[in-house]
């Protein structure tokens, strides 16, 4: 498996591994898959601050992507990101997911954060909870009922792990 940049060839697999976990999944809380379009904006907007949007390809094929953003756009977050990950539903299970975020934990560092936030659709999602306990994550909270999907509430589980300093100094 080869972790890299993403770049705009990528763009195809990106859209349907998104429209996958959109359509079928309460990870992410958002009901149409975005096109295209917007998938290039978003990514755009990542790479373009600097900060990693990557894929996992194997044999040439992209199984999985992650990224990581700022967590809110306020000032006072600069120095916490949140991280998403998705990867192909066959593949599920088999170390992409963890793989692609220990990249993405040591680029967060290398940018500034402090700290990583994973923002868990549904607190039944044991593999991405599992996935982030694995890597040194620790539950911050759970949202009861935050989204309805699927004609179901679904909870969002807040977890967080310090990169580098983390909050031991101040980083200005």
């Amino acid at each position: 498996m080869l972790i890299r940049d993403a770049i705009a060839a990528d763009l195809p697999a990106i859209t349907a591994i998104y429209a996958h976990h959109v359509k079928l999944g309460t990870g992410t809380f958002e009901e149409d898959p975005p096109g295209p379009e917007e998938m290039v904006q978003r990514i755009a907007k990542v790479q373009g601050a600097g900060w990693a949007w990557l894929v996992a390809e194997q044999e040439g094929v992209v199984i999985g992507y992650a990224y990581f953003n700022q967590f809110r756009d306020r000032s006072a977050y600069r120095f916490c990101a949140e991280n998403s990950i998705y990867v192909r539903d066959d593949v599920r299970g088999q170390g992409v997911g963890k793989a692609l975020v220990e990249i993405l934990l040591r680029r967060a560092t290398e940018c500034g954060f402090r700290q990583m936030l994973a923002v868990i659709g549904d607190s039944e999602n044991v593999g991405s909870i599992g996935l982030h306990v694995s890597l040194g994550f620790r539950q911050a909270g759970v949202l009861k009922a935050a989204g309805l999907k699927f004609g179901r509430w679904v909870d969002v589980v807040f977890m967080q792990r310090a990169l580098g300093e983390g909050d031991r100094t101040s980083p200005l």
